[in-house]
């Protein structure tokens, strides 16, 4: 049963796996400083209730068919999820703003705020038609929240030739200009009007909350933000560090992870994971399968259920292949990420760089093999690879002889250990922050404070 609390806050998260980790994770934080939390979320992607007992779930209508939740398109997604919740999510929260208005006073439970993700549009009017403060989360690191607005004029004013691709873009710095050709392939005017809403109701709103930034990961782009939204920034990650080994994934993690790990050299395996959305082509699953295996290195490789396209699992792989793979490693449908990156055996992590991953890693020290698909993990990348120099960058080659050169390179050549030194002086540093007077730490003093304010 859930304590009774003075102040309630409600969480929206968006139904997607890396956007209801982080807002889980905040939900933690809060409800460990003295708010009592009710959680609104759709059918679709549902964060298990019973693993979070103290919190408050109420499940809305999202309208999706079951085509529309298979899609790989999040665009589309997002846009049809923004259309159909808007009544039901409206009806939810009035209810619950009735209810509060009338218990009586030694029950009465004020509604603080609403802390929605940035990428729900209609949330903004609404609030600001009841009163009720909302506070923006953004998965993003800061410095691709802060540009991304910027895209829409870039893609019109695009000229890139072919020479140039490796030059840095000005505007959004440390991409290059051919980065920015891959980000710009999935930009429509569809998402040039989804991302101008963002930035107008984020501009409205009572305060943007960074889960998985520091001042130590973004201080310059902090800055900046601070001047380009002018409302209250608070920068309170790496959140996951506030509750170590707690998340709410929509997939079930194979147990038998940590005990092979355990049998494995420290520092010798290197963890392979494309997270909960980027789908690949049979042959790049192919040739990620021959670079991991001709590496020679042990290895935890996980591929989720549906993520290669025209197959359901491993089919793609001969079974002569498989054989040699088992011999050498482990293939698994999900793992607990978090667990396995502390593992003393990992010894690097080739990652699709979103920013939950990323920072996930540096978190524990591992350094990363780059392989960017989408959307603001091509910018993390070229901050690990290029800004804190922690990890070497495929550069779109996902080729059998590319893959297994990085993994050699990393784990067993002095260039790797150069990499891992660099990379423990970053752990380091952030994990500072989320300490006593650490600035992760005192931002959420601060927003403790603000919400408290309302």
């Amino acid at each position: 049963m859930e304590k009774s609390n003075v102040r309630r806050v409600i969480l929206f998260p968006l139904p997607l796996q890396g956007c209801i980790n982080p807002m889980i994770q905040l939900a933690k934080i809060l409800h460990s400083r003295g708010f009592s939390i009710t959680v609104i979320h759709t059918r679709f992607n549902a964060p298990k209730a019973s693993s979070h007992p103290l919190f408050t779930f109420l499940q809305i209508p999202d309208g999706l068919s079951e085509a529309e939740t298979r899609t790989h398109d999040v665009t589309l997604l997002l846009t049809l999820l923004n259309r159909s919740c808007e009544s039901p999510f409206r009806d939810c929260l009035t209810k619950l703003l009735q209810i509060a208005d009338s218990e009586t006073e030694e029950k009465k439970q004020r509604i603080s705020c609403l802390i929605d993700d940035s990428g729900w549009i209609f949330t903004q009017p609404f609030a600001q038609s009841l009163n009720l403060p909302r506070l923006v989360l953004s998965t993003y690191k800061v410095s691709f929240f802060r540009d991304h607005f910027v895209l829409p004029q870039i893609r019109r004013e695009m000229n890139l030739p072919l020479q140039e691709q490796d030059d840095p873009v000005e505007e959004f710095l440390p991409l290059r200009k051919k980065d920015l050709i891959r980000i710009l392939d999935a930009e429509t005017e569809v998402l040039d009007s989804y991302s101008d809403m963002i930035l107008e109701t984020t501009k409205a709103s009572s305060g943007i909350i960074f889960v998985s930034s520091c001042e130590e990961l973004d201080q310059e782009s902090l800055n900046q933000a601070r001047q380009d939204f002018k409302v209250p920034i608070f920068a309170i990650g790496p959140s996951h560090s506030y509750f170590p080994g707690s998340s709410s994934s929509l997939f079930t993690p194979d147990e038998t992870c940590i005990p092979w790990l355990d049998t494995q050299e420290d520092k010798s395996v290197i963890y392979v994971s494309f997270g909960s959305v980027a789908t690949i082509s049979k042959q790049e699953f192919l040739e990620i399968a021959w670079g991991i295996r001709n590496s020679d290195q042990p290895f935890l490789w996980v591929v989720r259920v549906g993520s290669v396209h025209g197959t359901k699992w491993l089919e793609a792989i001969p079974e002569e292949t498989i054989d040699r793979l088992n011999k050498k490693g482990k293939i698994v449908k999900w793992a607990a990420q978090q667990d396995v990156l502390k593992h003393r055996a990992i010894g690097g992590f080739l990652t699709h760089n979103g920013w939950n991953s990323t920072v996930e890693s540096v978190c524990e020290g591992v350094p990363m093999i780059c392989s960017p698909f989408v959307w603001d993990q091509l910018l993390n990348a070229r901050f690990v690879s290029d800004v804190w120099m922690v990890g070497l960058h495929l550069e779109g080659r996902i080729e059998r002889n590319e893959i297994e050169r990085a993994i050699k390179r990393l784990l067993l050549e002095t260039e790797g250990e150069a990499i891992r030194k660099r990379m423990e002086l970053l752990k380091e540093k952030v994990g500072r922050s989320v300490k006593q007077n650490g600035s992760a730490y005192r931002s959420l003093g601060h927003l403790v404070d603000h919400i408290s304010s309302f």
